[in-house]
């Protein structure tokens, strides 16, 4: 059952019949016991059919009528019909099954030679000769007659009572126990644990509880996966800011030693400089597509135009390394989006293409209109990436061993944005190294970036 409806609405069902089973089966036991107890009275009375054949004898047959209908309940759990010879009862009621039976067998001709047919069923006769068959018949149980004995309703309202209190408890425990923990799990989150897990033991359900708490759980995940993120970027930017800052205090200590070469070393304090500028601007724009303001500036603009815009810039730095960007294909779409972010996550993969790319050796821009939405793969000839890193070059300032220098590997700050601006449009960036030789990056847009 997957649902608290269902687990709640059987429960009280259950309920009920528990409580309406035991009701019938104590009004009935309570019944059965009080009939017993009066069957020694009934049978110290004086016999309803000499009762019958006295006023019969007094009255006639409309005294008798009269006499019938006035104690037609007097025999509690017995019913009594006076039958004439038509065979139909005086008071025109019909018979039931068992006392038709035995009338029949009363007139039966002839009948055995050991049977008494005044003990089945007595017959009186009246001044002009007719004859009345008198029989005592046996009601039929009813549970709403039974009701009105007085200790079936305190019985009954304590079986309501005790099995409503133990179907409560049952429920108010199987209900409290996952938003109990749920609610200790939240408290020990507001105290910076975020080791707490609240799912152990509800493996086997999967009502709306049980999801709620491996939410819970997944949401804690979650929170300590980006704290330990948040620790491990933090310290990365203190290491990388670490470096150009050391750089700059030996420049700063060489231009003071006579004879000191002041050009040069301005020279190198303003590289230092730029790289700080760079690698701040990086990393704000890395903090802003984390915050919720990443994309307040939409618009619509043709994807081709920037990502001409951006294969032209390419060419320019490739050139001198004879190195040619192709690009084939065009998307023919407009894009809702950040122009500027889109700008800068194409040109981040593009860049790093021509970087590692060798000499002479082109790089491949290929754009294409996908039935997902729209596809640029981008793919250079060089080294490519081992394949225990192709998940972590998306991670802020995470570099391959084999280009951590500056002068090659950049901040590693340029593929974490491009993640975050595609997953910002809803897409996606996947790294792959082609068949072949080389490395290839693919950038996806849904099907809804398009601009209608």
């Amino acid at each position: 059952m997957h649902s608290l409806f269902l687990r709640i609405f059987l429960l009280f069902l259950l309920a009920m019949t528990l409580i309406v089973g035991s009701s019938i089966a104590t009004t009935f036991t309570i019944a059965a016991r009080d009939r017993e107890a009066e069957l020694p009275e009934l049978q110290r009375r004086p016999s309803v059919a000499i009762q019958a054949s006295e006023i019969l004898a007094r009255g006639g047959v409309g005294a008798l009528k009269s006499w019938l209908e006035g104690n037609r309940n007097a025999l509690g759990d017995r019913e009594l019909f006076i039958i004439g010879q038509n065979g139909q009862d005086i008071l025109g009621r019909p018979l039931p099954e068992s006392a038709a039976r035995r009338l029949a067998l009363v007139g039966r001709d002839p009948l055995p030679g050991n049977f008494r047919p005044s003990r089945a069923a007595p017959q009186i006769i009246a001044a002009d000769g007719a004859v009345y068959t008198v029989l005592l018949t046996a009601r039929r149980p009813s549970i709403f007659g039974a009701l009105s004995l007085p200790d079936i309703s305190l019985t009954i309202l304590g079986i309501a009572l005790v099995v409503s209190a133990l179907t409560s408890w049952w429920l108010a425990e199987h209900l409290t126990a996952p938003i109990r923990r749920i609610q200790e799990g939240a408290r020990a989150l507001a105290s910076e644990n975020l080791d707490v897990r609240v799912s152990a033991g509800l493996e086997g359900r999967k009502d709306e509880l049980a999801v709620l708490a491996r939410d819970f759980d997944a949401m804690a995940d979650q929170l300590r996966a980006n704290r330990s993120a948040t620790t491990q970027l933090l310290r990365d930017i203190s290491h990388e800011l670490r470096s150009p800052l050391a750089r700059m205090r030996v420049a700063l200590g060489l231009a003071r030693q006579p004879p000191a070469d002041f050009a040069r070393q301005l020279d190198r304090l303003e590289r230092e400089v730029e790289r700080l500028d760079a690698m701040i601007s990086q990393v704000l724009k890395l903090a802003r597509l984390h915050g919720t303001d990443a994309l307040l500036e939409r618009e619509a603009f043709e994807l081709d135009e920037v990502i001409e815009e951006v294969v032209r810039d390419a060419n320019f730095e490739g050139a001198v390394k004879n190195c040619r960007v192709n690009l084939q294909g065009a998307t023919n779409e407009a894009v809702f989006g950040n122009r500027e972010l889109l700008h800068s996550a194409i040109e981040n993969v593009l860049r790093n293409a021509v970087r590692y790319s060798p000499t002479d050796a082109p790089v491949e821009v290929l754009v294409a209109r996908a039935r997902s939405g729209l596809e640029i793969l981008i793919r250079d000839h060089g080294p490519g990436v081992p394949a225990a890193d192709l998940e972590r070059i998306f991670e802020p300032f995470y570099r391959v061993a084999e280009s951590r220098d500056r002068d090659s590997g950049g901040e590693g700050i340029g593929l974490a944005i491009t993640s975050q601006v595609m997953k910002a449009h809803g897409g996606s960036a996947k790294a792959v190294n082609a068949q072949g030789g080389g490395f290839e990056v693919r950038l996806s847009l849904p099907e809804t970036a398009i601009a209608v």
